[in-house]
């Protein structure tokens, strides 16, 4: 099994997608609400498809936007997770231990959305290193998820807990684009010139 970091790019593949995959967009993207973003994919069906912004860190505490009493001395900040529904609150945690009543996502990763899970899990008091909250989320259905890949509009990853926990979120799209382009540029093909070419 090749790490993450040397698994081939899933580029206009829409069988590729599912929970636990990173879309990247791609620099050509035009909706101004996704320009520039790297999104989790938490939820993946026939119902549709929810994905949270890992690159979208704000200044504001956990302390001002969540009513529970255990964040009322948090100071780590809350992210953006999407456009859509922005009182709605969720969360990443990594766990070694399974945790009751939230989502595996992949490997150690949970998401959160339950209010109970919520005050238990910050009353544990977790690191701010693989503890994320976000507010908001993004959707599609999976016919327009699987038609925007198609089109160019994204890179597909798979998830891992360097990029999800990311402590440069702002650098993230950069770091993966880079990447994108990197892999693209190495497979690409290129016929290498040794000497000059006679013109007739």
């Amino acid at each position: 099994m090749l790490p993450a970091s040397l698994l081939p790019i899933q580029f206009k593949n829409p069988k590729d997608l599912g929970t636990g995959k990173v879309l990247v967009a791609s620099r050509g993207l035009g909706d101004p609400r996704f320009v520039g973003t790297v999104i989790l994919l938490v939820h993946y069906d026939g119902n549709g498809v929810v994905g949270l912004f890992l690159n979208r860190r704000t200044d504001v505490p956990l302390s001002q936007v969540l009513d529970l009493k255990a964040a009322k001395d948090r100071s780590d900040p809350v992210y953006i997770g999407g456009p859509m529904k922005p009182s709605a609150a969720f969360a990443l945690f990594q766990s070694s231990a399974k945790i009751e009543k939230a989502e595996n996502i992949f490997g150690g990763v949970y998401l959160i959305s339950d209010k109970g899970l919520f005050e238990k899990t910050i009353s544990a008091r977790p690191d701010p290193n693989v503890f994320h909250v976000y507010l908001g989320y993004a959707g599609w259905t999976q016919d327009q998820l699987r038609t925007e890949v198609q089109l160019g509009a994204w890179f597909v990853f798979p998830a891992d807990t360097a990029t999800i926990f990311n402590s440069d979120p702002d650098a993230l799209w950069l770091q993966m684009i880079r990447k994108t382009e990197l892999r693209l540029a190495k497979t690409e093909p290129f016929v290498e010139i040794s000497q000059p070419v006679e013109l007739f």
